[in-house]
């Protein structure tokens, strides 16, 4: 059977979508199971947040317009069992030029159909720009499954609602029956506050299967880690968001059966 890709989406920034992507990837390999991250977001936090250096012509922006393959953009980390696609800002131009090519939602699925068979990594982890256009779209189009970060503030509820009627647009389409609703992952809870609490029930209240159990705290920690080229475990293994971050790789390898 070949690896499961997931990708981690939300059309909102800063609710611990890319600090999620780090964690997870580097928790699994941690626990030895083979994982390739990969950087779709032009900004290219998630290369950076894993201190690996940009570079020009090394993102999927040639292999999606079908120059190159996937396995050809594959860096190392410097952690073990942690592999790379890094991003480059040239993956912004594919939001204009997508849209001139037939099939262009399924581009991105082809492009690592060849690596995903080759089954050198047990999960892929694709971390996606916070927004819903062209980069997303092609991610959840590629997607086994989809994981949503969801921070535990108002009106969380309400783009939650909207990511999973893309999700049903995505599978209705043709362009991936096959994609699966993976999990809410709920981040920056406050325990201080109400709010955090009255968000994760009225999540759990929705959507109590899907949500992982694992909620990750607000951390200035976690902030700070990746601007330090670090995953939160090598910043600080003993904060409590590196616990959570571990405590939910048990949850995902449990529930995708990934050991």
């Amino acid at each position: 059977m070949s690896c499961p890709i997931f990708t981690i989406a939300n059309q909102k920034g800063g609710v611990g979508k890319t600090t999620t992507a780090i964690n997870l990837s580097a928790a699994l390999a941690a626990e030895k199971i083979p994982t390739l991250l990969v950087d779709m977001d032009p900004q290219g936090n998630a290369t950076s947040g894993l201190g690996v250096e940009k570079e020009e012509g090394v993102s999927l922006y040639g292999p999606i317009m079908g120059n190159g393959k996937a396995i050809e953009m594959v860096r190392e980390t410097p952690i073990a069992n942690l592999s790379i696609i890094p991003s480059e800002l040239d993956l912004a131009v594919i939001e204009t030029e997508l849209g001139r090519i037939d099939n262009y939602l399924i581009q991105l699925r082809n492009c690592l159909a060849p690596l995903k068979k080759k089954n050198i990594y047990k999960a892929i982890i694709l971390d996606c720009p916070p927004a819903l256009g062209m980069l997303s779209m092609n991610g959840l189009a590629a997607a086994d499954y989809l994981l949503i970060t969801l921070q535990c503030e108002y009106l969380a509820l309400e783009g939650l609602g909207q990511i999973l009627r893309v999700m049903e647009q995505i599978k209705s389409s043709g362009a991936n029956k096959k994609l699966k609703f993976g999990g809410i992952i709920m981040t920056m809870f406050d325990g201080r506050t109400k709010l955090s609490e009255q968000v994760v029930t009225e999540v759990r209240g929705h959507f109590k299967k899907e949500s992982f159990k694992t909620v990750i705290p607000r951390s200035i920690r976690l902030g700070e880690a990746p601007s330090f080229g670090q995953t939160i475990f090598d910043y600080d293994n003993y904060s409590a968001g590196a616990k959570a971050y571990r405590s939910l790789t048990k949850e995902v390898i449990k529930r995708f059966s990934l050991k």
